[in-house]
């Protein structure tokens, strides 16, 4: 657990490389129990989601190695998970439900933790695993299911990135053809699908709105990059739209992020995409409105950075959470730096100041803790981010190396639990 002293910072300079995206690493984590063969991540990244996530597949029976930049994970001896202290640590504990199910014939967790943004009900996932076959018992806090998979036609009541991917992954090994509608199209989603298909499984549509899978009898082994973080790479974007400068994020991809980079655009800041990566240039000068929605909308992940944003940008920006409605925590906190902020249930209205002061915060959730340090970045005197609950560490690799070397005065405080 940390700290995170910020300062007043000049315009950020130089390149940041973003690390791979953990809401793609942790499904493919996930997606290798479906085969008692070696299957090898390239470069994981350094987060505590991670680490939890590698305790927990030890837990299903799954040999787990670090290999210089790599993750080795070898699921021969596969079970049902004995100890629930993991799965309750974080929400995408659950996607472990399809596979144990596709290879055992039966799952047992117990209902899974994460950030408190609001809902998030596992019923879409229970449902399809229901059409799939699988009887669904609750008991004691856990959820328990059994049968044998076979194809069906299953359509989400929202498109679930979480229920897509679990759904997903359980009918690879289901037997006949499944088809899952008014799925997710979440750029994971694409890696997921091209992941599971290197390992043999036969998937059409991920990507679109239907996903066919044939199921096949088993999986293999292989080896895979995931694709790069499009979360952080907002973040840091949004870290440059507030302080000005000229940044590279190294490996970014524009197809991933086009919601919020139309968003940048119309607030000023210039964009350009290069075959390494996005290039940001400048300031957010002029307001803009935010709805949050399933992709290709705008991300909910990004709604808080673009909120800090907001906070140092002139005239009055509108944001609207469609998604979550627990997400303007970070609300408070920010006016704890002198932000005008004004919260009405799922809108919030800021009102651009060119005076932020430091102040000490707390970061609420994963990606309000990000948005307390770049704003932290424009405010006189120090900001300091209390992140006790260890959010910022579940979803940012290193933040604070990676813009203190591109100008950022942020500095980590470890604290002593």
């Amino acid at each position: 657990m940390a700290h995170y002293a910020v300062r007043e910072s000049p315009p950020l300079r130089g390149e940041i490389p973003i690390s791979t995206s953990k809401n793609a690493v942790l499904p493919i984590m996930c997606g290798a129990l479906l085969t008692c063969e070696d299957v090898r991540i390239e470069s994981p990244p350094d987060l505590t989601d991670v680490t939890t996530l590698c305790s927990l597949l030890e837990a299903c029976g799954s040999r787990v190695k670090r290999e210089k930049d790599a993750l080795i994970i070898t699921a021969d001896a596969l079970q049902n998970p004995q100890d629930e202290e993991d799965v309750r640590k974080m929400r995408a504990s659950v996607l472990v439900l399809g596979p144990l199910l596709s290879r055992l014939g039966e799952a047992r967790i117990p209902l899974p933790g994460g950030c408190a943004i609001g809902q998030r009900p596992i019923d879409q996932h229970l449902k399809g695993m229901s059409a799939l076959g699988a009887k669904v018992t609750f008991d004691h806090g856990g959820v328990t299911l059994t049968g044998r998979l076979r194809g069906a036609v299953i359509y989400l009541d929202m498109p679930s990135v979480g229920a897509t991917e679990n759904l997903l992954m359980a009918a690879t090994l289901a037997e006949g053809i499944t088809r899952i509608e008014n799925a997710a199209k979440e750029p994971e989603i694409v890696d997921l699908a091209a992941f599971l298909s290197s390992m043999g499984a036969k998937i059409a549509g991920a990507g679109t709105s239907t996903i066919t899978i044939e199921g096949v009898h088993s999986l293999h082994g292989t080896s895979w990059m995931p694709i790069a973080d499009r979360v952080e790479a907002g973040t840091m974007a949004c870290a440059c739209a507030i302080t000005g400068g000229e940044l590279l994020l190294r490996s970014a991809r524009a197809d991933h992020l086009r919601s919020l980079l139309f968003k940048l655009s119309e607030a000023g800041v210039h964009i350009k995409d290069t075959p390494g990566g996005l290039m940001i240039f400048g300031r957010a000068k002029q307001p803009f409105e935010i709805r949050t929605m399933v992709y290709p909308g705008f991300p909910t992940d990004l709604q808080a950075p673009m909120m800090a944003v907001a906070c140092k940008t002139p005239g009055t920006s509108v944001f609207l959470e469609t998604i979550f409605e627990n997400r303007f925590m970070h609300a408070a906190e920010l006016a704890r730096l002198g932000a005008h902020i004004r919260v009405e249930n799922r809108v919030a209205v800021v009102e651009g100041t060119p005076y932020l002061t430091g102040a000490p915060v707390r970061a609420t959730d994963l990606r309000a803790g990000a948005a307390l340090v770049i704003a932290g970045l424009c405010a006189e005197g120090e900001t300091l981010v209390d992140d006790e609950g260890g959010h910022i560490d579940r979803g940012y690799c290193h933040i604070e190396q990676k813009l203190s070397a591109v100008g950022g005065d942020v500095r980590r405080i470890e604290t002593v639990q």
